[in-house]
């Protein structure tokens, strides 16, 4: 089964990044319009962002698995708008250096069969974890 697998180091410390990953307020910074999140294992996550076509849409998960500051994995319900519904998303992260290493996997889901779709969030992914080192890696 196909999957988006990335990888990107960060110079700042495992809980900063965290702290992007897993509160509305980081994730806003760098992801998505809004967010709302219930920060635990069995936990919702809503993520609002602009289509493609102007309009709002949502992405509603379940939290998995959370560990803090090391991993973090949500499943994508399988309604909606979204791209990615019907996926799981994994962020694994470890310090590596002076530096955080962050990995994202995403599998499962309808877009990950169909070749366009899957190109298209990769490059989303890649352009939204740039995002996030250029954030992160600047001074606080």
């Amino acid at each position: 089964m196909p999957a988006i697998r990335r990888h990107i180091h960060i110079a700042t410390t495992p809980r900063r990044v965290w702290r992007a990953l897993t509160t509305a307020e980081g994730l806003k910074e760098w992801l998505v319009d809004d967010a709302r999140v219930d920060p635990r294992k069995g936990g919702r996550i809503i993520l609002t962002f602009e289509g493609d076509d102007g309009e709002p849409v949502e992405a509603v998960g379940f939290i998995h698995k959370w560990r803090p500051t090391s991993q973090f994995e949500i499943s994508w319900d399988n309604v909606g708008k979204y791209e990615g519904r019907g996926s799981n998303l994994a962020f694994q992260l470890v310090m590596d250096g002076q530096e955080s290493r962050l990995s994202l996997v995403m599998s499962g889901g309808d877009a990950m069969d169909d070749e366009a779709r899957f190109d298209e969030l990769n490059k989303e992914w890649r352009r939204a974890l740039a995002s996030l080192q250029g954030l992160l890696d600047a001074p606080d």
